[in-house]
């Protein structure tokens, strides 16, 4: 099995086309064969600034493409401009119409899995598509009722309950319900996609000390703690609620096979603390394998040679080892 990886450009004026190029040269041709989605005239630019020889095999369309070459699927654009760092909506547009071509193609296995290079919200919603973040949409295009946000290393898995939502809003978002589907989700894929038999998973409260018994909150006892008792019942080997600041600090994490963090900035920022720049960004609950490195669009170092492509590289490793999991499975 030698899976074709489609990689959607990210934002133009962003770091995704650097990242991309320069991990090109770290991809073993011999176990995958990369599909990149891009106007042609991107790279070019990106590989002049930035003094990078790459052999591309050039596809206007799919059964041109060649499994032992990078291949390049053209997105021919109208207009082009390409302005490292800046904001736009043009950047925004070019950035969606890849992901979608991405996902068409992952969705009818002309592909087996998508990573997908950076984007900006903010240029995205200029451009017209009234989306939180790439895993929203590709939830929405794919059909998916309810996915799962989940960052990844080699010795650590932390999703979310909650993702792209006002950090105002997440009280009142949280359920037993809600906690459940995403225990559900995470548990299937663990089994499912990484091939953990009997996972071992830890949830997060929501509160300091995880509500110090209802002293600063009730959603542990009112929500959380029932939740993951149904959880255990319905055959998920779910532990909690855990104080979130202590557990990381504790290395608690090495006990579990993945954790369940309640909100976005909760799971994130002690992740991104330990995974020194390779996490990853995985969707649990898609129909299609999708990747992507665990940072933003960088406008601040766009065009400079400064992007560090591990995540990015990392990211497409695992859409690598996902897809062979799978498919030949």
């Amino acid at each position: 099995m030698k899976p074709v990886i489609g990689i959607s450009i990210g934002d133009i004026n962003g770091v995704g086309p650097e990242i991309i190029l320069k991990s090109m040269d770290k991809i073993d041709l011999k176990e995958s064969s990369p599909l990149i989605i891009a106007p042609k005239e991107v790279l070019d630019f990106y590989a002049k600034e930035l003094k990078l020889v790459i052999h591309l095999n050039r596809c206007e369309f799919i059964d041109q493409i060649n499994p032992d070459h990078i291949n390049l699927l053209d997105l021919p654009v109208e207009e082009l401009d390409i302005f490292p760092g800046k904001l736009d909506k043009e950047s925004g547009k070019i950035a969606m119409q890849s992901i979608e071509l991405g996902i068409e193609l992952a969705s009818l296995e002309v592909s087996h899995a998508l990573v997908t290079a950076p984007i900006s919200k903010e240029a995205v919603n200029l451009a017209g598509y009234q989306i939180p973040g790439h895993t929203e949409f590709l939830a929405e295009q794919t059909g998916t009722e309810e996915v799962l946000m989940m960052l990844v290393t080699d010795e650590l898995r932390v999703a979310l309950v909650t993702a792209h939502i006002p950090i105002s809003k997440v009280s009142e978002t949280l359920t037993q319900e809600l906690i459940l589907r995403k225990l559900s989700i995470l548990n299937n894929s663990l089994i499912k996609d990484f091939g953990i038999e009997s996972p071992k998973i830890a949830v997060f409260g929501l509160n300091p000390h995880a509500g110090d018994g209802g002293v600063i909150g009730n959603e542990e006892i009112e929500i959380i703690t029932p939740a993951l008792e149904k959880a255990c019942k319905s055959g998920v080997d779910a532990h909690g609620p855990f104080p979130a600041d202590g557990f990381f600090g504790q290395r608690f994490d090495k006990d579990f096979d993945a954790i369940l963090a309640m909100y976005h900035d909760q799971g994130l920022i002690p992740f991104k603390l330990v995974s020194f720049g390779k996490g990853i960004n995985f969707t649990g609950g898609l129909p299609i394998i999708r990747t992507s490195p665990d940072h933003g669009t960088a406008f601040n170092i766009a065009g400079q040679g400064k992007a560090n492509p591990s995540s990015f590289i990392e990211a497409y490793n695992l859409a690598v080892e996902l897809a062979k999991m799978k498919y030949e499975a």
